[in-house]
């Protein structure tokens, strides 16, 4: 069976557009078009698409305002499509907020230099979404007086629980309830987050659980346009006890921040404790990449890291994960229930790196636990 998109958004050429490339493909076909939110939610509703691409910017109703309310009355995966600026990528953290499974930057050719290539990448992410549904995070309105107040979340949709069964093991890895959980009593003076495709709220929801006073620092890897790092990285820090930055070159590591690698460039550790942000060889996939970040981490820190990879596409991470078990650090995923892709957790799994697996609702606590205790 094809994959059914409904296409929303108000320029009559990007819907055309959009058409074609999803029509040119076997596999996918176009059921409908929408020229404004509201529309797009009725569609949605009564059409039952598997993807609904949708604009931000719209009359009648915004692309935000549509994804909430898709979301609310009948969860299906959404992806947006969004403007390269500071404001477009607060938008579009606000639609993944609301719910959206993904984005893309609305400007194909400022991450794609070929029709082709842009092509691949839209109907690759079609096909990586469908069939799942975001553990949306909805935040509260913020009122705060003081940098350590922070906003309830809470998850609206409950996930089902399933082991993951690797076919090589490390150490046993099974989902593991919080309730029951050990620390290890390692030693620990690093944590390292990876993350790619459903990244941004899953590394909100794990941040939220840090406390102010979280006692070692924080390298974050997420698959993220360059534009969009910053307002990210302004988020988090607005919504998290902890300090969280966009990593500048010559950052030195400190307990309790959180240091984001910059869109388009590389983010290493160098033996010093300080951070080398620099665009690194061309010919790398992957802009921040996982595995990057993780051998240099690997060479400098001596195995005293704990290694946690999220949701996301493909295997990054998974070399980086194995140099830094080999020096003795942990390795956790986050499990494929609650994962918006399976892919790269998967791969650790797979590999036989995983020491533990959560849910994302419980990595959060888990890290303090594993972290802080002893």
């Amino acid at each position: 069976m094809s994959i059914k998109v409904l296409i929303v958004d108000d320029s009559h050429f990007f819907r055309r557009r959009i058409s074609e490339i999803i029509e040119s493909t076997a596999d996918m076909e176009v059921i409908d078009f929408a020229k404004n939110g509201r529309e797009g939610v009725d569609k949605a509703l009564r059409l039952k698409p598997d993807v609904v691409m949708m604009d931000i910017e719209m009359p009648v109703l915004d692309g935000i305002s549509a994804v909430r309310e898709i979301m609310n009355k009948q969860p299906m995966p959404i992806l947006m499509f969004s403007s390269m600026t500071h404001d477009g990528a607060k938008a579009t953290l606000d639609a993944l907020d609301a719910g959206a499974a993904d984005f893309l930057p609305k400007k194909f050719e400022e991450i794609a230099g070929t029709g082709k290539v842009a092509a691949e990448l839209i109907t690759n992410r079609i096909r990586a979404i469908v069939g799942k549904r975001l553990p949306r995070m909805v935040v509260r309105p913020i009122v705060r007086t003081a940098r350590t107040a922070v906003p309830d979340v809470t998850t609206a949709t409950s996930l089902r629980s399933r082991a993951i069964k690797p076919t090589v093991e490390r150490n046993v890895a099974k989902k593991n309830e919080l309730t029951s959980f050990k620390a290890s009593g390692k030693r620990y003076s690093l944590l390292a987050i990876a993350s790619s495709t459903g990244g941004p709220v899953a590394l909100q929801e794990v941040l939220l659980k840090l406390p102010a006073n979280f006692p070692y620092p924080i390298i974050l890897i997420q698959h993220m346009p360059a534009a969009f790092t910053g307002a990210f990285a302004e988020r988090l820090n607005r919504l998290c006890k902890i300090s969280v930055k966009e990593a500048q070159d010559s950052d030195m590591l400190k307990p309790g921040f959180a240091y984001l690698a910059p869109g388009g460039q590389q983010m290493l550790l160098e033996r010093s404790r300080r951070l080398k942000v620099t665009p690194g060889p061309d010919h790398l996939n992957y802009k921040p990449s996982a595995d990057v970040a993780f051998a240099s981490i690997a060479k400098n820190n001596e195995g005293k890291v704990l290694t946690v990879v999220l949701t996301g596409m493909g295997s990054d991470g998974c070399d980086g994960a194995r140099l830094l078990a080999s020096k003795g650090g942990s390795v956790w995923a986050q499990d494929e229930a609650s994962c918006v892709v399976y892919g790269m957790p998967q791969a650790v799994a797979k590999a036989g790196l995983t020491d533990q697996v959560f849910s994302i609702s419980d990595i959060g606590a888990a890290i303090v636990k594993e972290m802080t205790s002893g």
